[in-house]
């Protein structure tokens, strides 16, 4: 009888196998615009949109989101534009060698305010690390939040890092507000390339 650890890591290590999978059959050997958090969908299907050259990837672990993003890519007919219920670990560890990503997109993901919450961020060296391994060199990593105290945190990750680097003079490249971006009053961005 299998304890509840091994059976732990078989159905991690049979969803990765499904992430790779998916990959392969939906955008094989291919660069891809990653956002990791992408909620119902909003920004992503509005890049899309405007950029019908990209592939472009939103991955959330909330299937409800999910299926409402799917619900936006449906309706504008978007063949350049996936949408993917994952844990954004899990995918990028599953995401096969012929895939790199281009561009990263993490918006207004949340800001784990308590200290003892801290280790949850999206935004940890080990991600770093992983986001590098997957990234092309130069690709540009996309951060916005409406948490002060968040975004220092990142900017300090950033700051640190060896294999990203923080572009002091960026423009944002698309604007397209997100519902969280409509509630805040402000928010703070920036920028990291891959080197």
């Amino acid at each position: 009888m299998e304890s509840s650890y091994e059976l732990i890591l078989q159905e991690t290590k049979e969803r990765k196998q499904r992430y790779n999978d998916l990959c392969l059959k939906l955008f094989p050997s291919k660069v891809i615009t990653l956002e990791i958090g992408c909620g119902h969908g909003h920004f992503l299907t509005s890049y899309a949109q405007a950029h019908p050259e990209k592939v472009c990837v939103g991955v959330d672990f909330c299937g409800q989101r999910i299926l409402r993003a799917q619900k936006k890519q449906n309706r504008a007919n978007l063949v350049n534009l996936h949408f993917v219920k994952a844990d954004a670990t899990e995918f990028l560890e599953a995401l096969p060698e012929s895939i790199s990503i281009n561009e990263i997109f993490i918006l207004f993901s949340d800001p784990w305010p308590k200290t003892r919450h801290h280790k949850n961020r999206i935004i940890q060296d080990t991600f770093l690390n992983l986001l590098s391994a997957k990234a092309l060199c130069s690709s540009k990593l996309c951060f916005r939040t409406d948490h002060e105290e968040y975004f220092n945190w990142a900017l300090n990750k950033f700051k640190k890092h060896p294999s990203w680097q923080l572009d002091n003079n960026f423009v944002w490249p698309f604007e397209e507000e997100t519902i969280f971006q409509k509630k805040m009053q402000n928010y703070q961005s920036l920028i990291a390339f891959k080197i």
